[in-house]
């Protein structure tokens, strides 16, 4: 991994690609929250959100992270999943969005992490019409964004000039 950019574009990219009813996926910063001051998103939407549990330095500037990544999942709906509900298989259509996800995370892999394993699920009160869930997982991550990256290049103010060597 070099950055969290990537992380994050790779995770995006492999639930949208598995998951197609989910309309909007997000860097978590409590949006649903704030729904009536911030940019208004479609549901059902995905938000993101990454913390270190564990770090051990392997080397000079790379670090070995174990990563707790949440995934937010919000579904704005005032349908019930109460048996006999005339809306009862829309409501729940969100729990097959929340065994999608896990599906697609739990135990995968990719360029930028490894070993994925879902530690926690939880429902995350909003105080308004949506349902909003937290699926907890850890990732291993190998951190090299603390190293100096190089590009090919020349050197400024410097000629180089061909020379003959005679053996």
């Amino acid at each position: 991994m070099q950055n969290f950019k990537e992380l994050y574009k790779e995770l995006a990219d492999k639930l949208n690609a598995h998951i197609p009813e989910v309309r909007w996926i997000d860097l978590w910063n409590s949006q649903v929250y704030n729904l009536e001051t911030e940019h208004p998103f479609p549901t059902p939407a995905i938000f993101l959100a990454f913390r270190s549990n564990q770090i051990a330095d392997l080397g000079n500037k790379v670090q070995n992270v174990t990563a707790q990544v949440d995934v937010f999942i919000f579904y704005e709906t005032f349908l019930d999943t109460f048996k006999g509900a005339y809306n009862q298989q829309d409501a729940l259509d969100f729990l097959d969005i929340m065994d999608k996800v896990n599906q697609t995370l739990h135990a995968s892999s990719g360029q930028n992490y490894s070993s994925m394993r879902r530690v926690s699920y939880s429902p995350v009160d909003t105080g308004g019409s949506g349902n909003l869930w937290s699926i907890t997982y850890n990732a291993t991550l190998i951190d090299y964004s603390a190293q100096k990256e190089y590009d090919e290049g020349g050197f400024k103010d410097v000629d180089v000039q061909p020379f003959d060597v005679q053996l």
